[in-house]
């Protein structure tokens, strides 16, 4: 199937099915009771989500919304829960997958400890660089988001932002 951006591929709380991400980004996003939203996670191609539903079903924990045009394979959960008991040897693809995430949010990690906040965003703005080609990081997340991402406040995002734009430091 095909997502644009901005559609919702699942809901929070809702269940039933996986997705493999062919190509595109997803965010996803998770909705307190007060309705505030609050960005969790980023999924790239070759993801297979949600992944605490990998081995065994749970409902899912935020919503799932393209950045970006995606191309999305939809997988029933018996039939993806079955294939595994028939053949042991996928919980080796899904140990690895869920490694390559392990690693990607240990960036996360390394981004949000940088002291530097224009140095924060630089590393991100390099990290999606890597999944697409948008001409700004703006044209796939909202500078709250960028924010929540990296442990800022969307002013702070902002100056930075128009520090790039004006060739400043950046410094914050």
């Amino acid at each position: 199937m095909i997502l644009q951006k901005g559609e919702t591929l699942f809901r929070q709380g809702e269940s039933g099915f996986l997705y493999h991400l062919k190509s595109g980004m997803l965010k996803i996003v998770r909705v307190h009771e007060d309705g505030s939203e609050i960005l969790v996670n980023v999924i790239v191609p070759g993801e297979t989500i949600p992944h605490h539903s990998l081995i065994s079903p749970n409902p899912f924990y935020g919503s799932a919304i393209a950045l970006v045009t995606c191309e999305v394979e939809r997988i029933p959960g018996p039939e993806w829960y079955r294939e595994l008991e028939q053949n042991p040897e996928l919980y080796r693809t899904i140990a690895l997958q869920l490694q390559d995430k392990l690693r990607m949010m240990q960036q996360r990690i390394d981004q949000l400890t940088e002291v530097s906040p224009a140095e924060r965003l630089k590393q991100l703005q390099n990290w999606f660089h890597t999944y697409t080609q948008a001409a700004s990081l703006t044209d796939i997340l909202t500078q709250s988001e960028i924010g929540q991402w990296i442990g800022l406040r969307r002013e702070t995002v902002n100056r930075l932002l128009r520090n790039q734009i004006h060739g400043g430091s950046g410094r914050g």
